[in-house]
């Protein structure tokens, strides 16, 4: 292992190479539904080749592509730890964008591109420290696996859940594991910056709802009209808030942040605290309570014809621990009168902000960064974590990125003009070989 402070700062080591890695990835056009994963993951299997290793390449559909490796560790009697990042995107229309966002541009000092923060950096990342230890002669302090997987976006149906349920076998003697969306910087002031460590997420709960009525002609007065219904229950749900639950994780967070910004907590007004986050409310608001959000309606296929169906789909989050009640809230806001089903229910995620693992990070992150204080925090979206950790693993989101203080990083999360600065990209490369040589 190498020693405190020599981690990735020689000419040719992983830093150097993990832009050109994550633009070529940017390039390989993965957006879910529309394109597969195949060319990306091919790329991804050649790269660890190239290297030395032997990955797995598996299909759960034909182009649904995911692949498996596994780098050997200095202590072969340890457990291994699980890397995991998914090749796909969600779709990107060119016209809204300043730049094409398959092209990879570099543009003001950042990569830009959609997947260069979900996921691209941290697949490019891993894969510029995984090949400079092969490179090199190093081994990280324990066996690595690493899944490069398809379908995220879309639940991970075809992804990590299929890999979970068809080939357990590959990720069996693993404990822990890291993914997306942690470790990233939010700016205090000048020399202090949170860095939130995920060690929760919220469940998923993607719903359809449906309401029937009576059929006829849109020129006739109708009072059982299924649109009207349908409509009458979308509003009240969109305008729904349900009550703040603070849970463990986002109680930790939130005390830290008060110390931080050397405020008082007001427990009676808590999203005041979370207001003073900036661009970054939207998401830690977002831990705060359940959230259920009509994304989509569809009914009828004429105008002068009333539907006897109408349908909407939510996106609906809930926290750990309050699925049950999240449901018949749901139920009651909704009404007798809309029949609900799931389209895709994912669990909710929540492990304690301690043990070795997060004391590894802490340290990569403060060798790195004198002004970091890295705090747990709670996803308010899901990751493939909540398939992985079904096979015991404690699953943390650890995706280190020093961040300027003026970039909108939540805005980058399926919004235009998705960029990642280049100085992030390197930061990230070197905390996570400090901490491969370490976890």
């Amino acid at each position: 292992m190498t020693t405190p402070g020599t981690a990735a700062t020689t000419p040719g080591t992983a830093a150097d190479e993990v832009v050109d890695l994550c633009r070529d990835l940017i390039r390989f056009q993965t957006a879910n539904p529309t394109h597969h994963e195949r060319p990306a993951a091919e790329y991804v299997a050649g790269k660890l080749a190239e290297v030395g290793l032997e990955p797995t390449v598996l299909e759960s559909e034909p182009g649904r592509t995911s692949v498996v490796a596994r780098l050997a560790g200095s202590d072969s009697a340890r457990a291994p730890l699980l890397i995991h990042g998914h090749l796909d995107v969600v779709p990107a229309d060119a016209a809204d964008w300043t730049v094409d966002p398959f092209a990879g541009e570099i543009r003001d000092g950042c990569l830009w591109g959609r997947g260069a923060v979900d996921m691209k950096d941290m697949v490019a990342m891993t894969l510029a420290v995984v090949r400079d230890y092969r490179r090199s002669g190093r081994r990280p302090a324990r066996d690595v696996v690493l899944a490069l997987v398809a379908d995220e976006e879309a639940g991970g149906g075809l992804g990590a859940h299929w890999l979970v349920e068809h080939h357990p076998e590959l990720f069996a003697d693993c404990t822990e594991a890291i993914g997306e969306v942690g470790g990233f910087s939010l700016t205090v002031s000048d020399d202090v910056r949170l860095y939130l460590i995920q060690t929760a997420e919220k469940g998923m709960a993607w719903m359809r709802l449906t309401t029937r009525g009576r059929a006829g002609h849109g020129s006739m007065v109708n009072d059982d009209n299924a649109v009207t219904t349908l409509a009458e229950a979308v509003a009240r749900l969109g305008r729904h808030r349900f009550p703040i639950q603070v849970t463990k994780t986002v109680r930790r967070f939130l005390d830290e942040l008060s110390d931080a910004l050397g405020v008082e907590l007001d427990p009676d007004d808590l999203e005041a605290c979370v207001g003073k986050l900036g661009s970054m409310a939207r998401i830690i608001g977002a831990t705060l309570r359940n959230t259920a959000n009509p994304t989509m309606l569809d009914a009828g296929y004429q105008v002068n014809v009333i539907p006897q169906t109408a349908t909407a789909q939510v996106d609906g989050r809930f926290l750990p621990g309050f699925d049950a009640a999240f449901d018949a809230e749901l139920d009651e806001v909704l009404g007798p009168d809309v029949v609900r089903e799931w389209i895709h229910h994912g669990i909710a995620l929540e492990t304690e902000f301690e043990g070795s693992l997060v004391d590894a990070m802490c340290a990569a992150l403060r060798a790195e960064d004198a002004g970091a204080r890295p705090v747990p925090y709670t996803m308010s979206g899901g990751t493939d974590a909540k398939s992985f950790s079904t096979l015991g693993m404690r699953c943390f989101g650890f995706s280190p990125l020093r961040l300027p203080a003026d970039l909108d990083f939540a805005g980058m999360f399926h919004g235009v003009d998705e960029r990642v600065p280049l100085d992030s990209l390197a930061f990230g490369t070197r905390v996570l070989d400090r901490f491969l040589d370490s976890a």
